[in-house]
């Protein structure tokens, strides 16, 4: 049992000493380096459509995640006000446990989205 592990720890190293070698040779450096001239405030900045791009995204976004949370608070109540006039004891709504559902799954998008 101690020869097989020695073994094994024997082909793991020599196999991640021959991948570090190999990607040393083959990946390398640049040989010419892009040069990048530091930017004063009123040169073009070649990413500036990239941001303003994100940025849209990321308004709308958070427009998207304010209407969920809207909408996931009105249902909430609606069924806060279900669970009070019902007898759950006795009885269990479907109706009841859709509207969890619904806003379980609502509750879930909004996480989704502000994940990004």
């Amino acid at each position: 049992m101690l020869q097989s592990r020695r073994s094994l720890l024997r082909v793991l190293s020599a196999s991640a000493a021959i991948s570090s070698v190999f990607a040393v040779f083959v990946g390398g450096q640049e040989t010419f380096p892009t040069k990048q001239g530091p930017l004063r405030p009123g040169e073009d900045d070649p990413n500036l459509p990239a941001k303003a791009a994100s940025k849209a995204v990321l308004e709308e976004n958070q427009k998207d995640i304010k209407k969920n949370v809207e909408k996931l608070f009105e249902l909430a109540t609606q069924l806060k006000d279900q669970v009070e006039k019902t007898d759950s004891t006795t009885i269990l709504s479907v109706a009841l446990v859709r509207k969890a559902e619904e806003i379980e799954r609502l509750a879930h998008q909004i996480k989704d989205r502000a994940k990004g």
